[in-house]
């Protein structure tokens, strides 16, 4: 275990160098995920404005922990320091206990220092910080991809899998492709439905230019229109569907069941992935609940929060009863409003 007294804290700059270096430890990291990478730190700051605060320790010449962190200011939302926004993982990425440990507590002093009201730090797996304050409230979905199409969807729970199977008569087709403008209109749509205020169409464009052959757009079609589509990173084996949405023809088609079926085979087949992660939902959610249906169990994210200036952990869950007006009222909206309004609000509810 490295001692905490041989290590140095340093500040990722805009150096590529530095930028190379810091993916590549994320790269060799047993816990490193897709979302450590600087690509997420190029894209929140272009995208949405918001100030990242990397950190990272070394001992000698040698990265032994990365952090990123984000800064989001806001008067409706609040002052906050997240690691990281619009990702599903975060916290420090170390095989060693000593670098986390070193590394969370320069976060709690960044914490201090900025007069956040709260540090959040996404981990995945639990933590034994005594300083920082746990909530589960997030679950993840994944299970591995079989050898084949056939094995696949044998894999697949029975009532979902005759779901699947009916959705294979439906006279659907699907490409794969970087259509981020898809995959963003039919996005936008969904979460409109859904009373949930929509990120800027940039925005998916930008994810899809950052991330280059790690990210695509799996899109459905029925009559040559397209009726559901997701947005999916690949990374460590594993393929990451991460913003995927159905238009209302897609309920009747079975065309969102359709395309997440075709993106395991596609990812297995072409990729040679090993593992389908479907991502995080919030607890006893309709997306949680969707998710076990496929035979998926959840496992739960283990976020840690240090209060500064807030009382209390944040709650900005659509199920806060305090949402539920504004929920119904975006329902409503037209859809260009909607699109229009939407990246105004979401920019801080990532």
């Amino acid at each position: 275990m490295t001692a905490q007294t041989h290590l140095t804290l340093h500040t990722l700059g805009k150096d590529p160098e530095q930028h190379a270096a810091w993916d590549a430890f994320v790269d060799a990291c047993s816990v490193g995920s897709f979302f450590h990478l600087t690509g997420w730190l190029r894209v929140i700051e272009k995208v949405y404005g918001h100030t990242p605060h990397y950190l990272y320790a070394k001992d000698g010449d040698a990265i032994v922990g990365v952090l990123p962190l984000v800064e989001q200011k806001s008067l409706l939302f609040g002052h906050a320091l997240i690691s990281t926004p619009f990702c599903m993982e975060g916290g420090v990425a170390s095989d060693d206990e000593a670098v986390m440990l070193f590394l969370e507590e320069q976060a709690m002093q960044l914490a201090d220092k900025l007069g956040v009201d709260y540090l959040e730090m996404r981990y995945p797996f639990a933590r034994n910080n005594p300083k920082l304050i746990e909530k589960c409230a997030h679950s993840t979905f994944a299970c591995e991809l079989a050898a084949d199409d056939d094995a696949i969807l044998a894999g697949i729970k029975k009532k979902q899998r005759a779901v699947v199977r009916h959705s294979l008569k439906n006279d659907l087709q699907y490409r794969v492709d970087q259509d981020a403008t898809t995959a963003y209109d039919v996005y936008s749509e969904s979460v409109r439905n859904l009373g949930t205020p929509v990120f800027p169409k940039h925005y998916f464009q930008a994810l899809v230019d950052e991330f280059g052959e790690r990210c695509d757009v799996l899109t459905v079609e029925h009559n040559r229109q397209a009726v559901s589509s997701v947005l999916s990173f690949y990374y460590k084996g594993k393929v990451m569907p991460f913003y995927g949405g159905g238009l209302h023809a897609a309920r009747a088609l079975k065309s969102n069941d359709f395309m997440y079926y075709r993106l395991m085979c596609d990812a297995k087949a072409k990729r040679d992935c090993t593992v389908f992660d479907f991502g995080r939902s919030k607890n006893d959610s309709g997306a949680y609940n969707y998710k076990r249906t496929w035979g998926m169990e959840p496992t739960p994210l283990h976020y840690q929060f240090y209060l500064v200036n807030a009382d209390e952990l944040p709650n900005l869950s659509p199920n806060n009863p305090k949402y539920q007006l504004f929920i119904k009222a975006w329902q409503k909206l037209p859809l260009w409003l909607s699109r229009l309004m939407g990246p105004f609000l979401s920019k801080y509810l990532g």
